[in-house]
């Protein structure tokens, strides 16, 4: 038994990062190589990086203008840019908010804390580093509640890159009012955090194919077998004038021809 324990010990000493990567989930206080963190959501993903890096931008969709008590809303949380993921996970994220239920299909509450929602490792490994939660709004009456949303964007290694450089995590934090008839009349919104700069991945060729032009390929052939038939109905109607009813072709006799030497006969 002894064995086995130093045998652990020793795995743990010369693989740094394996205890550390929480493709899992993360979210409430953590340890960052001794020292405490008191609430990753609100402090950031400090064992990936010792700062936030604009360059991720971290998006949340359908954010009402303000709450309406028991009232449940269904928000998308994306993240876009950091490194390009080269392992089976790509992203995560740790958020908590001040009143109110935190839930979504395949996430969940850290330690049972409805106010708290994270990934799972399933979701770690979305390919387009989004997801789909809900919050259920408190009782009327409880003023503002604020929300803080950590996003980690990650090359997939499962390590923490010793503090360093590779993973990139950003913040975003935002307060919402109580609302009523003329808030919810207002819709939804868009809230990011980022410096907007968000490029698209490159290509894999500089072509662009005809679906995705709007054409589909049983659409591009029935085009191109019709333009086929208007060409043969153009040339056979230049043959027709040409060699059936021109009165200046000596090269042959034609129908319009004999037609005018039956009429001279009088024989019709």
């Amino acid at each position: 038994m002894r064995s086995r324990v130093v045998v652990a010990l020793v795995i743990l000493l010369f693989v740094p990062g394996f205890a550390s990567s929480l493709h899992g989930g993360i979210g409430g206080a953590q340890d960052n190589a001794g020292e405490a963190i008191g609430d990753v959501a609100k402090e950031g993903c400090l064992c990936h990086n010792s700062a936030a890096d604009n360059t991720v931008q971290i998006i949340l969709d359908d954010v009402p203008y303000g709450w309406i008590g028991g009232e449940s809303y269904t928000l998308k949380l994306q993240i876009i840019g950091g490194p390009a993921a080269s392992g089976a996970y790509t992203a995560g994220f740790s958020m908590r908010t001040t009143a109110g239920v935190l839930s979504g299909d395949g996430l969940q509450n850290w330690n049972d804390d409805t106010t708290t929602l994270t990934h799972t490792v399933a979701s770690a490994g979305e390919a387009e580093r989004m997801w789909t939660l809900t919050w259920q709004a408190p009782e009327s009456g409880s003023g503002n509640v604020d929300f803080w949303i950590t996003g980690n964007s990650v090359n997939g290694d499962q390590l923490n890159n010793a503090g360093g450089e590779e993973d990139h995590w950003n913040q975003l934090l935002f307060s919402l009012q109580e609302g009523s008839d003329s808030t919810t009349a207002l819709g939804t919104r868009t809230l990011f955090a980022g410096d907007g700069n968000v490029s698209p991945p490159e290509p894999e060729t500089h072509g662009v194919d005809l679906e995705h032009m709007g054409a589909e390929l049983r659409a591009h052939w029935l085009g191109l077998l019709g333009f086929g038939a208007v060409i043969l109905v153009i040339v056979f109607a230049g043959l027709m004038l040409r060699y059936s009813f021109s009165t200046s072709y000596t090269g042959r006799t034609n129908q319009l021809r004999l037609r005018y030497k039956l009429m001279r006969r009088g024989d019709q």
